[in-house]
């Protein structure tokens, strides 16, 4: 059994650190440098990551391995995109991100984090959105077996390069 649990304010420089590293590792040959590194600087930092722990707005709930370390994280929270016509925002929340390490793909954290994090959204709202890149076929198939549903594109923005995302709903 994989024990979820919700992050602690203690938490914030290590899910800043393993967020960082899991972008980098699964992204970052997307990126020139500077574009990346401009990114990276104002993405995650430590301090945002507490604000968003103390806001009960937000929630962040983690996997950790026996020796403490974090394998995988789900943050969720108010939406921050632009919705495609048509999509409502009211009754809505936003899974910003799960991500996993590498060492923990295919172990079945990932699953406990989105049922985790599809319950946490349940108590609060009706429909749950996330943005997911275009290419990233893995996580969109994930997503799918869940019961999201593609609904439009987003543009994702990483330095001076755009990205194309999409956007799954999930209606609750």
């Amino acid at each position: 059994m994989i024990a979820v649990e919700t992050a602690t304010l203690a938490d914030a420089e290590a899910l800043s650190a393993f967020a960082e590293a899991s972008f980098v590792d699964t992204f970052g040959h997307i990126y020139d440098p500077a574009d990346l590194s401009a990114f990276l600087a104002d993405w995650n930092p430590p301090d945002r990551i507490a604000a968003q722990i103390a806001d009960p707005e937000w929630t962040i709930a983690l996997v950790r391995d026996a020796e403490g370390t974090i394998l995988g994280f789900v943050k969720l929270g108010p939406i921050d995109f632009d919705l495609p016509p048509g999509q409502p925002h009211d009754g809505a929340t936003e899974l910003h991100q799960l991500y996993v390490g590498e060492a923990a793909k295919g172990t079945g954290v990932a699953a406990a984090l989105i049922l985790w994090g599809i319950a946490w959204a349940r108590e609060r709202a009706s429909i749950l959105y996330l943005s997911v890149f275009s290419e990233n076929h893995r996580a969109q198939a994930f997503y799918r077996r869940y019961g999201f549903v593609d609904v439009g594109r987003n543009a994702f923005r990483v330095g001076n390069h755009i990205d194309e995302d999409r956007i799954w709903r999930l209606d609750l």
